[in-house]
């Protein structure tokens, strides 16, 4: 499939660490997306809503050259703001989209996971409407959004082959596989939601989109105990850059402090030396 060219003006993506720029932040959630640059090659990590789609191909073509395609996308957790231009992109660049194991079967439309790892939101809302459409509409929507065809595995806690340089780390809690993708040379970690920098818990909050640190949003959370611990990690990585999947991103060298005085609100966040 060949994209068509864009007469509308591309919005801005703005380089926030080398080779690193973000798409955002956009919305009531000041959600996020990344385009990521190492060597020769891209990736996209993360794919906003499934409206996105349009904004994030006229930002790559305005950062890498018109009709550039990734090496891959790559998801932080499969939530519609997350993944939602994941599929129609993944058809228009050619490439796969990669996700942790345990998210795999979520992506790719498996009921029996969506209703285990499900949050709060999905069990007061969501799955009451999937039971209440009947058996063949509830397939024909999971199979509509299913990543099946696309999908690959990414091996947790080892290098990423589209993306050398960076690591994929688990922080699972706000899904059972969520991610978070860090560059060891100079600490610029991408988050998704494991922590996030704007109130999302906060009803106040959110309608004024104070800026803040913030775990997961606890009614899309599947397990707030391990998103906690989750924190942890991420704060054991002492990051220079932090660059969420919602709200802005911090950097300098308080950033490490930040991020560990948030974690130990919840728990043991000692550095790693």
């Amino acid at each position: 499939m060949t994209r068509k060219p864009h007469e509308s003006t591309p919005p801005a993506a703005r380089e926030i660490a080398p080779d690193v720029w973000c798409l955002g932040p956009r919305g009531r959630t000041q959600t996020n997306v990344y385009l990521v640059r190492s060597g020769s090659s891209w990736c996209l990590i993360d794919a906003g809503w499934a409206k996105d789609g349009p904004s994030i191909t006229q930002a790559a073509d305005t950062v890498f050259g018109a009709d550039t395609s990734p090496a891959a996308i790559l998801l932080t957790h499969f939530h519609p703001d997350h993944a939602g231009s994941a599929l129609p992109l993944a058809r228009i660049w050619h490439c796969p989209v990669y996700l942790h194991p345990d998210e795999l079967p979520i992506a790719n439309g498996d009921l029996a996971a969506i209703t285990k790892y499900a949050g709060p939101l999905d069990h007061w809302v969501i799955l009451p409407l999937m039971r209440a459409m009947g058996r063949r509409r509830r397939e024909a929507m999971l199979a509509a959004s299913s990543l099946r065809d696309v999908s690959r595995p990414l091996e947790p806690g080892a290098g990423i082959l589209a993306l050398p340089g960076w690591r994929c780390i688990p922080t699972p809690g706000h899904t059972p596989g969520h991610v978070a993708f860090f560059r060891p040379s100079d600490r610029v970690l991408i988050t998704g939601d494991a922590l996030v920098t704007l109130e999302l818990n906060s009803l106040t909050g959110l309608l004024r989109q104070r800026h803040g640190l913030s775990g997961p949003p606890r009614y899309t959370t599947w397990s707030w105990r391990a998103a906690k611990e989750s924190v942890a990690t991420l704060a054991r990585l002492e990051p220079n850059v932090l660059a969420c999947g919602h709200g802005s991103h911090l950097a300098g060298p308080g950033t490490a402090d930040a991020v560990r005085a948030f974690a130990e609100r919840s728990g043991d966040a000692s550095p790693v030396r």
